[in-house]
């Protein structure tokens, strides 16, 4: 079997280096698609969670309650507290905060 020329040596690294550059910037675009798919989440829940923003809840909280369709704090009267303890993201510094302010407010969760 013949040795392979130094030219052909050269072109198939060239291909390679194009094809590996290719690749990378496919795979940037890729990523950079998906950050602009979560910036737009995110602008999504900031233009509804200031109510619960100036509550000092967390992020997760927060994106937990206006997923179950509750925006501010009288909204919390139509569910019990055991079903916002079930919310995926609400924690017990959540329900802390949730229930000092429901007394602050005296509004009750549902029975």
């Amino acid at each position: 079997m013949a040795k392979q020329s130094v030219a052909k040596t050269k072109k198939l690294a060239a291909e390679a280096k194009r094809s590996g550059a290719a690749r990378r910037a496919e795979k940037k675009v890729r990523d950079t698609a998906t950050t602009t798919d979560n910036d737009h989440e995110l602008d999504r829940y900031e233009a509804v969670d200031g109510p619960w923003r100036e509550l000092g809840l967390g992020a997760p909280a927060r994106r937990a309650l206006i997923d179950d369709g509750l925006f501010t704090l009288s909204d919390l009267r139509k569910t019990s507290l055991a079903a916002i303890k079930e919310l995926h993201g609400i924690g017990p510094n959540a329900i802390r905060v949730l229930v000092a302010e429901m007394k602050k407010a005296d509004l009750s969760f549902r029975k």
